[in-house]
């Protein structure tokens, strides 16, 4: 009994040690607007999201995003027979180009507000 019941405590402990629950791809989609709108995210020449302030959250949807974007531009690059850096630089222009008006954008490797 004493063996179950420590096991019992020690698989509670580990549960607060562990995140509560992993973000989705749709839900960091969902929170996207809001992480550039407070300035924690923003978009990159390269095509890709970067941290602009760093939390959990805009770490998770910038990870979670990259990901899905850089599967995306393979398949554009495959299916046009362009190399993958043509892709991402092209796709983090028009990704700046459709920044809205105070979100954040590296120019230069620096963050600035667009």
């Amino acid at each position: 009994m004493k063996k179950i019941l420590a096991l019992f405590a020690c698989l509670f402990a580990l549960s607060f040690t562990l995140p509560a629950q992993a973000m989705t791809l749709n839900q960091a989609m969902s929170e996207l607007g809001a992480a550039k709108a407070s300035g924690e995210v923003g978009e990159k020449p390269d095509g890709y999201l970067g941290v602009v302030t760093s939390s959990p959250k805009a770490e998770e949807i910038v990870q979670l995003i990259n990901q899905a974007r850089k599967a995306e531009y393979n398949s554009v690059a495959k299916k046009n027979g362009i190399s993958l850096r043509d892709v991402e630089s092209i796709a983090g222009q028009k990704a700046i180009d459709r920044t809205s008006p105070g979100n954040m954008i590296q120019r230069n490797g620096r963050w600035q507000a667009k």
